[in-house]
């Protein structure tokens, strides 16, 4: 099962590290990370996805609350919350009337060209990892040149916050 988890650590050098590999040790893919700061300049923001059934979370946060950067950790696939992810997308056309579909799907997805040269495009895209899936196969019948991908980041909704104390 896909999981986000939102974990609070220490701003200090290495902390990112040791998470990374308590992952690593155990065997346990992160599929995407994204680590900034927080208006406490003391403490960054994790919000890593990963796999696993409720055993291996278990074991994955008891493990990560032992590390002593860490703060908290949330997982946010077990509470109301809401993602996006952000993505760019590089897109080769054979001919200017192609880039007016591109202009639908992008009206379609909310997308933007960021970036254009003669008949390559990129755009941005914010959304679900789903919405960004759906995306990218909208514009597939053209060369997709590259794609980059945040990863999603999530919060959970309503007035709780990922704060300190508070687990799981």
């Amino acid at each position: 099962m896909r999981r986000i988890l939102a974990v609070l650590l220490e701003n200090e050098a290495g902390a990112l590290s040791r998470v990374a590999n308590l992952f690593s040790a155990r065997g346990i893919n992160i599929d995407s990370l994204a680590v900034t700061p927080t208006s406490d300049e003391t403490l960054s923001r994790m919000t890593l996805v990963t796999y696993g059934d409720d055993r291996i979370l278990e074991q994955i946060t008891k493990q990560l609350h032992k590390l002593v950067d860490v703060v908290t950790v949330m997982d946010l696939t077990a509470k109301e919350h809401m993602e996006r992810e952000l993505a760019l997308i590089k897109v080769r056309f054979e001919n200017a009337e192609d880039v007016d579909e591109l202009q639908q799907v992008n009206k379609v997805y909310g997308g933007r060209i960021a970036d254009a040269n003669e008949l390559c495009y990129t755009s941005e895209v914010v959304g679900t990892s789903g919405e960004i899936e759906d995306y990218i196969t909208a514009l597939s019948a053209h060369e997709i040149v590259e794609v980059v991908r945040s990863g999603p980041l999530g919060i959970r909704r309503g007035e709780k916050a990922l704060e300190i104390g508070h687990h799981l």
